[in-house]
């Protein structure tokens, strides 16, 4: 998968694994790292789905529709390398705190949903419930942040609510941070994301 790693400055910091949104790249999300956990190391990964043109980590059927075969095997795909980085650049695979937007954050939600231990935490902004009637890993003790709009057409509330029940059901602390600017990412959730990643990782 096509990615980048930067090193980080403090061995024992989480690593940050960044997931951009529909038509980004790897470089998209590299300000959220640096203002989550500047001193961790980030692999930031792109999706290698192409939908028309534009890089996706599944393919949908249309807007909000998943493909959940294709869902199913890039969540495995990802998995893989993850194991697969954490090997080659040497960092630890227990310690990885995911980031991701929109489709990103989808991605990285089903890695939850699929493994066990695949995350140590994750920051999921604008993320729908990637796939229904799994039964989830348990997933206590795992802090997960989702940044969310009140009046976001692509993710509706009641669709945050739902996956906020389907994780905390798992075990998993979830935090919900509402802000009302459709499925744009504001600062002020990031500035609100940050602070829960201090208060939790640090």
């Amino acid at each position: 998968m096509k990615h980048l790693f930067k090193q980080g400055t403090n061995p024992a910091a989480p690593v940050l694994v960044l997931f951009h949104g529909t038509g980004g790249t790897e470089h998209d999300l590299l300000p959220l790292a640096a203002a989550f956990s500047p001193e961790s190391s980030v692999l930031s990964i792109r999706g290698n789905v192409s939908e028309n043109g534009m890089a996706r980590y599944f393919r949908r059927l249309a807007e909000g529709v998943f493909d959940l075969e294709d869902l199913v095997f890039r969540t495995q795909e990802l998995q893989a390398f993850l194991d697969q980085a954490a090997e080659e650049y040497g960092f630890d695979r227990n310690n990885l705190v995911a980031v991701g937007y929109s489709n990103g954050a989808n991605i990285a939600g089903s890695l939850l949903f699929h493994y066990k231990d695949s995350l140590r935490g994750a920051i999921l902004h604008h993320p729908m419930v990637p796939i229904r009637g799994l039964t989830l890993p348990e997933l206590s003790g795992v802090p997960v942040f989702i940044g969310a709009g009140e009046n976001d057409p692509i993710c509706s509330p009641e669709e945050t609510h739902e996956l906020e029940g389907l994780l905390t059901g798992a075990g998993a602390d979830v935090a919900v941070h509402w802000e009302r600017y459709g499925h744009q990412l504001s600062r002020t959730e990031v500035a609100a994301a940050a602070a829960w990643f201090q208060e939790h990782f640090q």
